[in-house]
């Protein structure tokens, strides 16, 4: 039977997973795939570009999105209920600080 303990580290594991993910995700989007749509033609920057946001809504990339930010909430939640824990000031501003980001 697996302890609550266990299960937060699962939930962290999964959540400190999911949003090194989502960095990678980021961090590719901004330093080479918007400056290739740069170098296009307006028209077909625009065409490529939506050709991206209709091929990104797809489950796997829903899961790792959405699915960080429930973790996160969830932590978050867990944390303001054990907040005399070690650590729970910072799991708080970090999983406060990624719901932002993914929010902005």
């Amino acid at each position: 039977m697996a302890t609550a303990n266990n299960l937060r580290f699962l939930l962290m594991l999964v959540a400190a997973l999911g949003c090194g993910l989502m960095a990678g995700v980021f961090f590719a989007f901004s330093t080479f795939v918007m400056p290739a749509l740069a170098r296009l033609q307006p028209s077909q920057g625009i065409a490529a570009m939506q050709s991206i946001n209709i091929t990104a809504i797809n489950p796997l990339f829903m899961i790792a999105l959405f699915g960080t930010a429930f973790a996160c909430l969830v932590l978050a939640v867990s944390v303001l209920l054990k907040w005399q824990q070690s650590g729970a000031v910072s799991l708080l501003v970090g999983t406060c600080s990624i719901l932002l980001a993914q929010s902005a």
